[in-house]
């Protein structure tokens, strides 16, 4: 997979409310949202005890990359690990699909089975964790309403209610969480070579330029 653009930007209630209005007219729900448009994401983010990753997210490092579990609606019979790496204002992601008792496992640091699974993706997690003794950070859990637009590749997402929690509760999906400072809304926006400028004019805001927002860092507020 390529490298994609990225863009995002924190928006209010009321800017959430338009750019639904224009896309819902102009784009489609993402097939796996319910039936309200939205789903819920629940994300248990890694990184080492210099917290490497969140301090490059914050010093605007160029090239960088952090792991994380995540499943949706609290449904546990579909669990994905991932990598999302960044170089620039580009993204990119990897997945790899877990079972929960796989989850369970890495959640509580018993990793040794990882190195001969033969998943690459599992090995890099592997060997990050011996190397830099990678382990889960914190829980970050949101709602996220997602359209879809197929000429460039377009994905543009609304995501609110951010919370986050400890990482032990990460497999229990009503565990704790807190709402993070300032209930950010965040806009996002990702395609492949360009932006077709129908969806362009769906997301276009006043006053509401790119952010480098990131929902990992507003969930270490609590350590």
């Amino acid at each position: 997979m390529d490298y994609r653009h990225e863009t995002k930007h924190l928006i209010t209630p009321g800017d959430a409310a338009a750019v639904r209005g224009n896309l819902r007219a102009v784009a489609s729900i993402d097939e796996h949202a319910q039936k309200d448009g939205c789903y819920r994401v629940r994300s248990l983010y890694f990184d080492d005890m210099n917290d490497t990753a969140l301090w490059e997210k914050l010093d605007g490092v160029n090239e960088r990359r952090k792991f994380r579990i995540r499943y949706y609606n609290g449904d546990l019979s579909y669990i994905m690990l991932e990598c999302k790496m960044k170089r620039g204002g580009l993204g990119r992601k990897v997945m790899e699909r877990l079972t929960e008792e796989e989850a369970r496992r890495i959640a509580a640091g018993d990793v040794g089975w990882m190195a001969a699974d033969g998943r690459p993706l599992l090995t890099a997690l592997y060997v990050e964790m011996k190397a830099r003794a990678l382990r889960p950070k914190c829980v970050v859990e949101y709602m996220r309403t997602p359209f879809v637009y197929g000429p460039g590749h377009v994905r543009v997402t609304i995501d609110w209610n951010i919370r986050t929690g400890p990482p032990g509760q990460f497999l229990n999906p009503g565990g704790l969480t807190l709402p993070v400072e300032g209930n950010p809304v965040l806009l996002e926006i990702k395609w492949d070579e360009y932006l077709p400028g129908i969806i362009r004019r769906a997301t276009a805001l006043h006053d509401r330029g790119p952010t480098a927002f990131s929902k990992y860092a507003a969930c270490r507020i609590y350590g």
